[in-house]
This record gives C-alpha cells, structure tokens and sequence, in this order.
C-alpha cells in the first residue's frame, strides 16, 4: 500500500506546482487604466476659452476615411490594376498628395493621431486595442505549438490587462479632438461608420464632441447580416485572422447603433454610410457642420453585393474579385457623397479630406501594396505610406500632386486653420497646417522628420531618408528614398552617419512619450528583401 501511495505523491508534489504555473490567471493591476484628472481639468478650462474667433460662416469639414485601403488600391497613384475614378477625380479637382503617412500601420492608434492632431505615443495609444489576451500560460502554449497561426505567433507576457481594463481601453478623455475644437466654433458635428477608439460608454463618439453617430465602434463589423440575398460573403481559409473577423458577426460593438441605441440593418454597409452621411449634410448644409465619414471598406470580413462581384468574372481569385468589388462599390459612395455636395452647390464651401488609416492588409490574400513592401502591420512602406488627398474648390489650386511629406495629423491642424479657431493649448500639437504650402506654393518641408513606433518595431524619415529600426532581429535598415520610394536598396553600410543621426533624432522623439496604455498580444511576421522582420501588435 505504501508502494502505490509513495510515486502518487511523488508525482503529486511535482505536478501540483506546474499546473498551478500553466493554469495561473495572467491579469495584472499594472495595466489598470486611470484618467488623468489634471489632463481632463487642462482640456475642460482649454475649451471653455475656446469660442468662435469670427461671426463669419466657416468652411465646412467632411473627412472621408477608408479602412486598409493600400497604395495600389487607388489608381491615381498608378500601382496597381484596381480603377478608382471618383477617388480620383476628387484628386483632381485638388492635391494628391505623392508622400502621405500615417502615424501607425494599424488602424486604432492611427485614428487615435488623425482625430486629436498628436502622435498616438503622448497619450499611451501605441498599440491597437485588443478584446481577448491570454488567460495564462497553458494557453500560450497551446496557441504557440498547437496551432496554425502563421504569419501571427502568440507573445510570452506574465501581465495582461483584466476583463474591466480592457472595456476601458480606447481614446483618454483628456484629449482634444477636431469634433470638440469645432463644436465650440458652433459646428454640427458626426460620425459615420467605423470608430474604433474605444467601445465603453466614457470612449463613445459623444464624449469626444461629435454631436451624432452611426455606425459601429470596434475594428470591425458585417458589411450585411451572414446569408443576406444579393450578397457575396467571401472567407479566407489561408488567414488566421478571418474566423475571428466573421465571429463578431452584429454583436455587442460589432453591431450597428444609430445615436448609441442599436438598429438593425440589412442594407449593404458602405452603401448605408454615404446613405446616413448625406442625411445628416442635408440636415445641416445651413449651418457649419464637420462630418467624418468613415467607411469600413475594403476591410475584412470580405463582402460585397453581386452585381458588383459579377463585374469581376475575369479574376479568377474569388478572394481578389470580392475585394475588388467592395472597392468598386467604395468608390461609387463617394462619387455619389461628391454629388450631393455639388448638386446642393456645398463644393466651394466644403474642405474634403480623403485618407486610408493604413496600408493594405496583404495577409489576407486581398492586395499586395504594389511595389510597396511590408504592408499592414509593418513600418516599412506598405504599413504606413497611405492614399490621400484634398479638395477645396476656389481656395486650393486644382490637378497638385504634392511630393513632400505630409502626415495624416496635418488634417487636424488645417482644419483648425480653415475656421480660424484660437486655441491656447499647452499640449504639444504634431500635425502642420497644410494649407500655405498648397495655396501659396511654399517651397519648404511641412515636416523635417516623421517617426514611428510600437515597441520593438521602429522608424524616422527626414525627406529624403528612412531608417527602420527592428529590435527582433536587431537590424537597422536604411533606405535613400529619393533614390527609390520602394525602399530598395538597402544602404546603411554605406551611410553609417546617416544612421547614426536619424536614431539620434528618435531616441529624442521618443522621450516624449507616455507608457503604452495596454500590451501588445502577438508578433507579426513580414518579408522583406528574403528577411523576415517581426513587429507586435
């Protein structure tokens, strides 16, 4: 008897601690979010001295945003096969802007820099919000050894973010947005489509000055219910990510709310968004309104209505066809978006701004970037170098292709500039007015230098130079880009003070930043050059 007793306890010393190791909860208090109550009490009193500079009418805002729309998605800018004809024709009638970026190849934190004007880093956004982490470490393994993730792998950690910290994640309520400096200057304010800065009821549209909403507020949502007649629903079996996407379907955040109660909607997605935003214009076209209208197109799941698939018979790839069509689809709203505003003769009072939130997706089998490498995800080129363009009739110059760098936080600030708002801010403010380089042709540099980071992965360009820092496999990569936009060849053994210099300048940058908010969850791998570089997220 004591034979059989003696190897079970054995056993039972030795097993017990393990288990409990594998099976021990990760949450950690260290990633509590809090609210800075002296950052809130600055905006409240920056605010309240922020009134209308002028009894005079100002432009109106409309900010147009589409979701992982890449480079050679658009065919203004000749790199891919895809036509985009009122996307470009918005182009014509303005600039087009040959060198845009964005301040993350992600969409949370980069809405997060083109809302508030500031990079994403000052306020702890550095990282895309997450819905789901490892519950411990049993599942870290069981996700790294067991199952098929490629090209996304699992991150160790031994602290993530508790059930209440994660609803909490989202935009800090002590920062400023473009909707609030506006609704002070006496503009209707909206939000049509995808939010994605927050999904708790302190990170709604409403607290950050937008007057209404529709539309849905995590990264994604169903273009149509599952099944809806007349729709095309494309699955990607080769991405890991795509069960996740059309998991969601319209629950919680996925669904689709209208002034925050939520409605059920069978109308196609993009054709809705152009539907509500051109009501909410026609409500307002009397008084200054500022409208994004943010289209969730070409973003998975892939879904799209038949009659514009069926355009598509050639592609043989039904992934790349379905893509297309929501493309296709995406152009024809905004065409008709830009036919309201001139059948109701709104053109010459009405700044629009057209901007992807980041490069294409090429792990969903959708696009490839053109020549651009990296794509989504990655800081090389295809991540964060997006489509962009205004257009202000009889104020800027028609048929401009812009070739300095400009950033996406530059809209903010030419906003703010168009309706000659008086802010006394003493928060650093990132983003250029843009509008006395287009209208005057200043022969200077908006930016000196654009900087980039989300932990391990990081970059800075000058106009001329980029250099692309990558801690997992501490190379640091530098590319002439005046000699190739496509960042080709490789140079940084040739320009060792080059080099040295730009990292000088982001160590610098990067002192000013506030600690992330939350984690990143997993490694994303990309090739380049026959290389494989991982970033987090």
């Amino acid at each position: 008897m004591s034979f059989v007793k003696k190897p079970f306890f054995i056993a039972l010393i030795i097993l017990v601690p393990i288990i409990t190791f594998l099976l021990w909860p990760l949450n950690s208090e260290k990633w509590e979010i809090k609210e800075n109550a002296d950052l809130l009490n600055e905006k409240k009193e920056i605010l309240s001295r922020l009134e209308s500079s002028s009894n005079e009418k100002g432009p109106n805002i409309l900010l147009i945003t589409a979701d992982d729309l890449g480079m050679a998605d658009v065919s203004a800018y000749g790199e891919g096969n895809i036509v985009t004809p009122n996307i470009d024709k918005l182009g014509e009638e303005g600039v087009v802007f040959e060198n845009a970026y964005v301040t993350s190849p992600v969409c949370a934190p980069s809405r997060a820099a083109l809302i508030t004007g500031r990079y994403q880093h000052r306020f702890g956004f550095e990282f895309t919000m997450h819905d789901r982490y490892l519950k411990n470490r049993l599942e870290y393994l069981g996700f790294k050894y067991f199952v098929n993730s490629y090209p996304w792998e699992p991150q160790w950690t031994t602290e993530v973010p508790g059930r209440k910290d994660i609803d909490m994640q989202g935009l800090p309520v002590s920062e400023i947005t473009l909707a609030e400096i506006l609704k002070k200057q006496g503009y209707k304010t909206g939000v049509v489509g995808k939010w994605h800065l927050g999904w708790s009821d302190e990170k709604m549209p409403v607290s950050f000055g937008f007057d209404e909403q529709y539309g849905f507020f995590m990264s994604h949502s169903l273009y149509a219910p599952e099944g809806s007649e007349g729709i095309v629903d494309q699955k990607i079996e080769e991405d890991w990510t795509d069960p996740y996407i059309w998991s969601g379907q319209r629950k919680g955040p996925h669904a689709i709310y209208k002034n925050y109660t939520e409605v059920e909607e069978k109308k196609y997605l993009t054709t809705r968004i152009a539907d509500e935003s051109i009501s909410f214009i026609s409500r307002h076209q009397n008084e200054p309104f500022f409208l994004w209208v943010s289209f969730n197109a070409p973003h998975t799941p892939l879904q799209a209505p038949k009659d514009y698939v069926d355009r598509y018979k050639n592609i043989e790839d039904p992934i790349k066809r379905v893509y297309r069509a929501m493309i296709n689809s995406l152009d024809d709203e905004l065409g008709r978006l830009m036919k309201f505003l001139n059948d109701n003769s709104l053109d010459e009072n009405t700044i629009v701004f057209f901007i992807s939130d980041n490069g294409g997706a090429e792990y969903t089998h959708t696009t490839d970037n053109g020549k651009y490498e990296g794509g989504k995800n990655t800081e090389f080129e295809g991540g964060v170098k997006v489509p962009m363009m205004i257009r202000w009739k009889g104020k800027i110059p028609a048929n401009q292709r812009y070739h300095p760098m400009v950033s996406s936080m530059d809209i903010f600030s030419s906003s703010v500039a168009a309706v000659n708002a008086e802010i006394e801010i003493s928060r650093t403010i990132d983003g250029v007015n843009l509008l006395p380089y287009l209208q005057d042709s200043i022969h200077d540099y908006p930016h000196d230098y654009l900087f980039w980071q989300r932990g391990i992965s990081k970059a800075v360009r000058n106009n001329s130079w980029k250099l692309v820092i990558n801690e997992k496999s501490n190379e640091r990569l530098l590319y002439n880009l005046n000699n190739d936009k496509y960042e080709n060849p490789e140079v940084s053994a040739q320009n060792p003070e080059m080099v040295q210099m730009l990292e000088k300048k982001l160590l610098k940058w990067e002192k000013l930043h506030a600690e992330p908010l939350w984690p990143p969850v997993v490694f994303f791998y990309a090739n380049k050059g026959g290389k494989e570089y991982g970033f987090e997220q």
